[in-house]
């Protein structure tokens, strides 16, 4: 059964990254599954640290990106939902490549959602873990 309480393709998902630092970063949406949506971006240039290795806060940018989309799309028109904390654990670096978020959740609740965000290289090599809360909030 689909977490999704919200039609959405990922093509829409990358429109609504234009103009943003999703777009600055080149973060894209890759894949829409029942209880997960990932996304990646690039280790080159724009998300190095002076060291030549994956900047920490471009990671946390990625997984929050994703995470919080994913929220998103969890919740009827008259919510929506917003950052509480966010904690990542840096795993292995990366001078190179491409790198995949992917976000399941581990409580979708009325008022808190919890999610869990794997990032990973192209051969599947776990670079850092994070857990996302986020707050359900009602428009007014």
């Amino acid at each position: 059964m689909s977490i999704w309480k919200k039609q959405f393709t990922i093509e829409q998902l990358n429109k609504m990254s234009a103009g943003n630092m999703l777009e600055l970063i080149d973060i894209q949406f890759t894949v829409k599954g029942d209880n997960s949506l990932s996304a990646s971006m690039p280790v080159d240039h724009r998300t190095h640290q002076p060291m030549g290795i994956l900047h920490g806060g471009a990671t946390v940018a990625l997984a929050e990106s994703v995470g919080s989309s994913a929220a998103n799309l969890c919740v009827d028109d008259d919510h929506y939902c917003v950052g509480l904390e966010i904690n990542t654990n840096h795993i292995s670096s990366r001078r190179e490549g491409r790198v995949t978020a992917t976000a399941t959740p581990f409580h979708l609740g009325r008022t808190t959602q919890v999610w869990e965000i794997r990032t990973e290289d192209e051969h599947n090599k776990l670079v850092a873990i994070t857990r996302l809360t986020m707050a359900v909030l009602r428009h007014k």
